[in-house]
């Protein structure tokens, strides 16, 4: 999503490392560029306003334009300055006493409460939690059944009393048997509208003095900009919300919704949906959106990834095999199919120091091909156990049939195995680097050497 404003912030920087020093000009040039490259970005005008002048008064000062690094300095200020934007923002679900914990999701139609309902019960069954969900949308067409389907995928219950179509009854029903049954959490599903109007205000209330929520989070559609911010604005001012979700952050928008929501409504982000299945949803983390809007990558998520798709006893046999120099082929196939559970490669690539900018991989003619992995694990496939196991089998004739059984050519297989004795020589090196245990390092090491696997 912030792929184009990461684009332009980071030619601003660069446009300023090649300055020999910086003046005041130079400074007011590239403030220019980043109010362009944020109201471009739909960022609020007033939040953009207010952004510049405090990003302004920093970089003039005498200390930054006579710093011997005075680039890296005004990059320091603008990321400072971003993270101001979300204020004290944690992300997440603040400790509170209540049991149950009731959380009331709010939002329009079609932000994606119904899914965000099913994630975020997910979430908290993964922190320990016990949750309950129900829908209280009795007017669209299957919502409840929606729901009930969403939370079997996410393995929580759903609570669904037969003939009950009256959204207080339902609501104040599934807290009675939350209570009743031992579960620690109830999230509610409300009904959404197309705009904001008096009956949903009323019936959202109604169910609030029934159930006494906790938090009550807006689930807003990133890819509606600021059109969300003014409804998150409307239902804080006459329902008060304490959080916000933000959805589909894995679209094609611009971003600034994410940027201003925080100085406009002014409730701090919970969590964001990065994609449509159950386990892409995250809590929010403003360093580390910050750190991969400013190309800085965001291991810490990448590695959060890695321990979810990896479990610890595989990671520490891959670990063992690394060391040996007893990395296979069968171990390379094993280690895409984690890549493939992690996410989208952009995605994935995105949180690497480095390579966050993909359009300049693109300009170098190394293009992302997400079909590559699955020709790559095809090819591996077309193998024998033996084969796998000991590459230095595959002769003329073998990869001939090989190339043949994957549906591939002669070239892509020897370009397979070249590039996998790169990686062995690569993964060797680091085994035997000291100091290199631990935890979702460990589990992060099967992407080493990956990128050139996956690109044309």
């Amino acid at each position: 999503m912030f792929d184009s404003l990461s684009d332009r912030l980071q030619g601003v920087f660069r446009s300023l490392r090649g300055e020999a020093r910086l003046t005041e000009v130079t400074v007011e040039a590239a403030l220019r560029e980043i109010r362009m490259a944020l109201l471009e970005a739909d960022v609020n005008f007033k939040v953009v306003k207010a952004f510049i002048d405090r990003v302004r008064d920093r970089a003039v000062d005498q200390e930054v334009l006579k710093s011997l690094t005075p680039a890296q300095q005004v990059v320091r200020i603008v990321r400072d300055e971003m993270l101001a934007l979300f204020g004290d923002t944690q992300g997440g679900l603040p400790t509170v006493q209540a049991r149950p914990r009731v959380i009331l999701l709010l939002g329009l139609q079609g932000s994606g409460k119904t899914t965000t309902t099913g994630k975020l019960g997910r979430w908290l069954a993964k922190q320990g939690r016990h949750p309950l969900v129900v829908s209280t949308d009795v007017r669209r067409p299957a919502a409840i059944e929606q729901l009930s389907v969403v939370g079997k995928q996410a393995g929580v219950r759903v609570y669904d009393p037969a003939g009950e179509m009256d959204p207080v009854a339902r609501a104040s029903g599934a807290l009675a048997d939350a209570r009743n049954s031992g579960f620690d959490v109830l999230i509610v599903d409300t009904a959404g509208r197309l705009h904001i109007d008096d009956d949903l205000m009323d019936e959202l209330r109604a169910i609030k003095a029934a159930v006494d929520p906790s938090d009550l989070l807006y689930v807003a559609d990133a890819m509606t900009g600021q059109d969300a911010i003014k409804s998150a604005g409307e239902f804080n001012r006459r329902i008060g919300i304490t959080g916000v979700v933000l959805s589909k952050m894995d679209g094609d928008a611009r971003g600034g919704a994410a940027l201003s929501v925080v100085g406009v409504v002014g409730v701090p982000i919970a969590f964001v949906g990065s994609g449509e299945r159950l386990q892409d949803l995250e809590p929010f983390h403003p360093d580390r959106v910050v750190s991969r809007v400013l190309g800085m990558g965001d291991v810490l998520s990448l590695i959060e990834k890695a321990e979810e798709a990896v479990s610890q006893e595989d990671a520490e046999k891959l670990e063992r095999k690394i060391r040996n120099n007893e990395f296979t082929l069968e171990d390379f196939r094993d280690q895409l199919r984690t890549i493939k559970k992690m996410g989208p490669l952009e995605q994935i690539l995105g949180m690497i120091p480095g390579l966050g900018n993909l359009k300049e991989l693109t300009a170098n003619r190394e293009k992302v091909d997400e079909g590559q992995l699955s020709r790559v694990e095809a090819i591996i496939n077309s193998m024998t156990v033996k084969e796998r196991r000991n590459h230095q089998l595959l002769n003329g004739s073998r990869r001939k049939r090989i190339a043949k059984g994957s549906g591939t050519s002669v070239e892509e297989v020897n370009r397979l195995l070249k590039q996998f004795v790169q990686m062995q020589k690569m993964l060797k090196q680091l085994g035997g680097m000291a100091g290199l245990g631990g935890g979702g390092k460990k589990k992060m090491r099967g992407l080493a050497g990956m990128k050139g696997l996956m690109n044309r």
